[in-house]
């Protein structure tokens, strides 16, 4: 019988199983950044296996908000170096 708690069947996928592919995969990212990614990772390891469409869809949701936050931080550091280069003028 598969372990639902510790090893449930789709987390795992071609011997690597997902929470060592997402551990792997924020190394480096901190607060927001790592947890949509991990979500993001999460979804797409299991919606062949668990959810499908709906698991598709939370993943996309999740990317979208990571990228809307990877975007706004873009423009809020684009504003820092306008006005530091508006300061040294």
């Amino acid at each position: 019988m598969a372990d639902m708690v510790n090893h449930p069947p789709h987390y795992m996928k071609g011997g690597v199983e997902c929470i060592d592919c997402i551990e792997a995969a924020v190394l480096g990212l901190a607060g927001t950044d790592a947890f949509l990614t991990g979500q993001v990772i999460k979804y797409m390891y299991r919606w062949h296996d668990k959810n499908g469409l709906e698991d598709l869809m939370k993943a996309r949701w999740y990317l979208e908000r990571l990228i809307g936050n990877v975007s706004l931080a873009g423009k809020l550091e684009t504003k820092k170096n306008d006005e530091r280069r508006m300061e040294g003028a």
